[in-house]
């Protein structure tokens, strides 16, 4: 089994920067990419940045292009997101998920960390 935790989320200003922790745990031998998605309420969860486990691959979402960028630390066994400028439709509860090699889909969700971002 894979153990996800994020941490980093906060309350900021708009125009501020928060850098989001997802600490992973177990069987990380078996992780394919690793996934950051966010959920405003009263909305689906919606997909922002991967990144292959080999560090490689990094993607964001157009929404998040050119202001988050997503990052490893093999060291650390973690992935980073990197928020700049952030806007309060960026407000949400950030989620990481990891992939398995075996599957197409995230799952070993962490409990989350919240992102409030003020006028």
């Amino acid at each position: 089994q894979v153990r996800l935790v994020e941490s980093g989320g906060g309350l900021v200003q708009a125009g501020g920067s928060l850098r989001l922790s997802c600490a992973a745990s177990g069987r990380t031998g078996a992780i394919h990419s690793v996934g950051w998605f966010r959920q405003a309420p009263g909305k689906e969860r919606a997909y922002v940045a991967s990144i292959l486990w080999n560090g490689r691959r990094a993607q964001v979402s157009d929404s998040a292009a050119g202001r988050f960028t997503v990052s490893r630390d093999s060291a650390r066994n973690t992935i980073y997101l990197q928020m700049n400028s952030l806007q309060p439709e960026d407000t949400a509860v950030y989620y990481c998920g990891a992939r398995p090699s075996s599957s197409t889909e995230y799952g070993s969700w962490g409990p989350g960390t919240q992102v409030t971002v003020s006028p």
